[in-house]
């Protein structure tokens, strides 16, 4: 079953490639138009977009990379885990779109809103032991800032963007009893009336109001006074006004859409510096379970050297050449042999743990995962040498590279463009206005009309067709035009947020020059953290090797008569120490370099990550196992 499930896997991963690469985890869906109304309603935009459920299976390309209870794992192959599966990447992966949809939301003319997702440092070692880590202080902090979290509106409001359309229909009958008949001849007056009004209204960014109203009444009468009888009247009215000194600036009335496209580059930034922070943590995971298995390997080489010298003791004290008490020394060595290894095996079983969790996004829920045991097909190689740039170029490429500098200069750029909008709140409300009515009146001729008011105007007489012609004539005209000027008296509020803003935005500029002095210390930190990895590798490598030697020399002394069990039994403790030394120095150097990447911003293109990868959660390159796979020894010692 499991070789079956491993050739689906591999099918699918090598036919889906491609399609994984222009694909997106995220996304939203708009569904199908009705039939036969859908062109009509398509300009309203009824639609509701639907966002479709979060995946919480994990790709193929895991299980494909299972052989045999083992899963082969490459540095290249934990990295694309790491962008499909992770889960700290997956909600991030959300801002982007989170921020398209505030973007959205004000260029309609809403307020903005908060989506800030905030960066997750990722996964540690269960053991870092003899490992120095050099933490860079800029991988947290605020991504949205600069007002992208108010859901409030500071200084003017925005103009709605999106127009709208009102329409109104209403029927009566009208009853009303009558004392003086003299203007209706009738003691009971009813009224059968109908009245339409159809409304449309747009605001524009330059701070201008505009409404076109058409009104239509149409009122039967049972009574023989009036001329016209039914009679329709209506008008069409059109209403403009302009802000003159508040919301008048198109860089005020615009500000909240400049800010959601800012902060739609932050998100972006936020996504990319979350898969290097994500990256560089499974990085680490890897090499340290590299380092474990090795610490497991020396623990073993240990045990059975000792077991050696236990058992080479017990022959020389039957023959009587060794007092029985160097067997129990002997023994006991054994002993916190056998309790290292453990050690050592209980760090690697852990480590499993927590790297599987990493890379899955259901580990703790899938029983084929838990039983699985991670066979690394990398080993921690520490290269001769490190072409190092002079620190003043280093310093330079991070200061360009460092997301987290972009960020804050976005955030800054974001809260100057807000605080004009504060400032444009502080002036009076100056409005003009006009407004231009057409008016027109039409119906038939009363048939009970008692002739009482004169012979009626055959202008009016008509239908719908002769309202309309009257208004769109301009036969009956009305025109005003004017100002309102609203003043505010002392205006504290305004002169708050103005000051506020100004406090704030004086704060993130500090806090940008911190940014940059941090990434400076990050940078040096990091370069002298680099060099000293390499220069305690070296060292402890000459040690080994003369560890080595010492016990080797120690050995053939025992055997010659010259030396004694504890001697002998020391020199394998201290060669035990110096190789743990050498294998945590080089997880030393690989933690070193992880940081050094993260410190210049390298991470992405030192390990050749594509963000729209990423962005996607599908990595196109195809993982391959070598057709020669190492052999695996589970953590608990048994092949």
């Amino acid at each position: 079953m499991n070789s079956f499930r491993n050739v689906l896997a591999l099918v699918w991963v090598a036919s889906s490639s491609t399609v994984f690469a222009q694909s997106s985890e995220v996304s939203i869906e708009t569904p199908k138009p009705p039939p036969v109304v859908g062109p009509l309603l398509t300009p309203f935009h009824f639609e509701k977009r639907v966002v479709p459920p979060a995946r919480l299976s994990n790709s193929p390309r895991l299980e494909s990379l299972v052989r045999s209870g083992n899963l082969y794992l490459s540095v290249q192959d934990v990295i694309a885990l790491v962008l499909e599966n992770n889960l700290d990447i997956a909600v991030q992966r959300y801002s982007p779109f989170l921020a398209r949809e505030v973007l959205r939301r004000t260029e309609g003319g809403g307020f903005l809103r908060q989506v800030d997702t905030p960066i997750l440092a990722g996964p540690t070692s269960v053991s870092t032991a003899g490992v120095s880590v050099n933490a860079n202080g800029l991988a947290g902090g605020a991504g949205l800032g600069s007002g992208g979290g108010i859901v409030s509106q500071i200084g003017p409001v925005p103009p709605n963007l999106d127009p709208s359309i009102f329409t109104s229909v209403q029927a009566g009958h009208l009853t009303t009893p009558v004392t003086n008949t003299a203007l209706n001849q009738t003691s009971v007056l009813t009224n059968d009336y109908r009245q339409f009004v159809l409304n449309y209204s747009q605001q524009f960014i330059t701070g201008t109001n505009a409404s076109l109203t058409f009104y239509g009444f149409h009122s039967l009468l049972n009574s023989p006074t009036p001329l016209l009888n039914p009679s329709i009247n209506g008008f069409l009215d059109l209403q403009i006004s302009q802000n003159l000194l508040q919301g008048f600036n198109i860089g005020v009335n615009n500000r909240d859409i400049r800010v959601a496209r800012n902060n739609m580059k932050v998100s972006n930034l936020q996504l990319k510096l979350q898969v290097a922070t994500t990256v560089s943590a499974a990085l680490n995971l890897y090499w340290d379970l590299v380092s474990f298995i090795d610490a497991v390997r020396i623990k073993e080489q240990a045990l059975a050297t000792s077991q050696k010298l236990y058992e080479d003791d017990q022959k020389m004290v039957k023959i009587g050449s060794l007092p029985s008490v160097e067997v129990t020394r002997a023994a006991a060595q054994v002993s916190v042999s056998k309790e290292d290894l453990l050690f050592a095996q209980t760090n690697v079983q852990q480590q499993e743990i927590v790297l599987k969790n990493a890379l899955s996004r259901n580990a703790m829920s899938n029983a084929w995962l838990d039983d699985v045991h991670i066979v690394p097909l990398n080993h921690i190689e520490v290269p001769k040498t490190d072409d190092l740039k002079p620190l003043p170029e280093l310093i330079s490429e991070a200061m360009e590279n460092r997301t987290e500098i972009a960020r804050s200069k976005v955030n800054i750029e974001s809260q100057k463009i807000l605080i004009k909008g504060d400032r444009n709140g502080m002036l009076p409300i100056l409005q003009a206005f006009l407004e231009l009515t057409n008016n027109g009146l039409s119906g038939p001729v009363n048939p009970i009309y008692n002739g009482c008011c004169g012979t009626p105007d055959t202008y009016f007489a008509g239908g719908a067709g002769n309202l309309l012609g009257q208004i769109f004539r301009r036969d009956f005209p009305n025109y005003s035009a004017g100002v309102s000027l609203t003043i505010p008296f002392r205006n504290r509020a305004a002169q708050a947020d103005y000051v506020t803003d100004q406090l704030q935005l004086r704060q993130t500029e500090l806090q940008l020059q911190r940014a940059a002095n941090q990434v400076i210390v990050d940078v040096k930190t990091a370069l002298i953290g680099l060099q000293q990895a390499r220069a305690r590798y070296e060292t402890t490598v000459d040690t080994r090797v003369l560890g080595e030697q010492g016990l080797k020399d120690e050995q053939n002394r025992f055997q010659h008569g010259v030396s004694s069990v504890t001697l002998v039994i020391q020199a394998q403790r201290d060669l035990a120490t110096d190789q743990d030394a050498e294998v945590q120095a080089m997880a030393n150097y690989t933690h070193a370099k992880v940081a050094f990447d993260m410190a210049l911003g390298r991470t992405l293109d030192v390990n050749h990550i594509s963000m729209s990868e990423a962005a996607a959660g599908r990595v196109a390159r195809e993982s391959v196992l070598p057709e020669t796979l190492p052999s695996a020894e589970k953590p608990g010692g048994a092949r």
